[in-house]
């Protein structure tokens, strides 16, 4: 092997390594295998909706500490060095040292170098604001969490809808697949017979007719199937391009009598956002009473501990310091600024009004939604009791069908007619279940049962 061709060998090996370390985590990526609690889990953890309500969560807290802090005592320390470049003077009259002289005379006082350290403590004795603003600040507290259960309520609602809407699009693919496998059995039962001469060519047609126009549809199933998985994917915040398999069955899980028993009764008393929104009307009920505080007096003590030196030079011992040190209260009272704490009282005033009627709207809405629940829960409980005999029948329908054309007593009509019942009986039954299901979990949601740390 010469020169040249020993530089292409490498440069091809040195290219193929490459390929094959980028290709490699893509060759081997294994699908992301997912049942409903680890769609859930997997949301929460990555939903940015629900991270912004844990950080208004925290910021609450902190509104907390900073409001409880307003009521505790305030310490801080100061140093000051001072350089005289014109000392102070005092006018005094001559005749103090001259007796019997006229004018003034001016006296220097004070060193070169002044130093200052020293210590105040202020303490809040009385102050409605700032009492007002603990519990204000508590009660805000207390909503933020409010509504961060009724967005993780949400977030886990929303991930059912579209983890069952995938289970819904896949067993309507499988349902129609299995239909073009009936259809190509027959097809191929019809050919063997026409073969024979026991049926004629109409009849082979038919059946081939039969074979094309469900094809479509196995490949707009296959679509509906890949949307509702890019849907689920979005939700959980993985990649498009990462394959997951969905594990589990939609199947009819009847809801949980004791909600149904008690809804009303829970939608008032358990419903985040309901919740959340009497908290505030609380909130602004105390910004009232707070913007009517702001005219009462305040009451603070206060104390002070200094060391004071001068000196002419830099040096500086413990003994040149002097300490002083005081102690008192201030008494302060706003006697007019402007009307503005009227104002904004009225304006606080305006604000829980506001919120007493969004709660009773949003109240009349949760019981308006709830009803509107329950029929669709009875709607489609009978619609599943309803097709579940048609699917048995259906089926008992197909194979008469297919028997009676076996036996050349029944046409191919009949066999179409019988599979297209049968199909549409099955989708009918799960498209029922998954309506059921979807208005349970409507139902869970309204009612904010699912604790927030359930999946965290």
């Amino acid at each position: 092997m010469n020169g040249i061709s020993r530089m292409r060998y490498s440069l091809f090996a040195v290219v193929l390594a490459a390929s094959l370390a980028v290709l490699a985590p893509i060759l081997h990526a294994q699908p992301l295998v997912l049942t409903l609690d680890d769609a859930i889990a997997l949301s929460v953890k990555n939903n940015p909706r629900l991270e912004m309500a844990r950080l208004d969560m925290r910021k609450a807290d902190y509104k907390v500490l900073e409001a409880v802090g307003n009521a505790l005592p305030n310490i801080s320390a100061t140093g000051q060095y001072t350089r005289a470049i014109k000392k102070p003077v005092f006018f005094v009259p001559r005749s103090m040292f001259q007796p019997g002289a006229e004018g003034y005379t001016t006296l220097a006082f004070g060193l070169d170098n002044t130093y200052q350290v020293g210590l105040t403590a202020t303490q809040v004795l009385f102050n409605a604001i700032v009492f007002t603003g603990v519990g204000a600040s508590k009660i805000y507290q207390k909503a933020s969490r409010e509504v961060y259960r009724g967005e993780f309520n949400k977030t886990v609602a929303d991930v059912k809808r579209a983890f069952y809407g995938v289970l819904l699009m896949q067993n309507i693919h499988d349902l129609t697949l299995n239909s073009l496998r009936n259809a190509e059995d027959n097809l191929r039962t019809v050919q063997k017979m026409r073969e024979q001469g026991l049926v004629s060519e109409y009849d082979f047609i038919r059946a081939q007719v039969q074979v094309d126009n469900i094809r479509p549809s196995v490949v707009e199933t296959e679509r509906n199937v890949t949307l509702a998985l890019n849907n689920l994917k979005m939700l959980l915040g993985v990649p498009p391009t990462q394959d997951i398999h969905i594990a589990g069955g939609l199947e009819f899980v009847p809801a949980d009598s004791l909600l149904l028993a008690r809804a009303e009764e829970m939608v008032l008393s358990e419903n985040a956002n309901l919740r959340a929104l009497k908290l505030q009307k609380q909130v602004n009920e105390e910004f009232i009473t707070l913007y009517r505080a702001e005219s009462y007096p305040t009451l603070t003590a206060f104390g002070n501990y200094r060391w004071e030196s001068q000196k002419n030079d830099f040096k500086l011992t413990a003994s040149d310091f002097i300490s002083q040190s005081q102690v008192g209260v201030t008494l302060n009272l706003s006697l007019f600024n402007g009307l503005q704490s009227t104002a904004r009282k009225h304006q606080a005033e305006m604000d829980y009004r506001k919120s007493e009627e969004q709660i009773a709207l949003t109240r009349d809405g949760l019981l308006t939604q709830l009803q509107n629940i329950r029929l669709r829960l009875e709607e489609a409980l009978r619609r599943i009791a309803s097709q579940t005999k048609t699917v048995e029948q259906a089926e008992k329908g197909y194979e008469i069908a297919r028997v009676r054309y076996a036996a050349g007593t029944g046409t191919q009509l009949e066999v179409n007619d019988a599979d297209l019942a049968l199909v549409r009986s099955r989708v009918n039954r799960i498209q029922a279940v998954y309506d059921y299901t979807l208005a349970r979990i409507d139902l869970e949601e309204l009612l904010s049962v699912v604790p927030p740390d359930t999946f965290e």
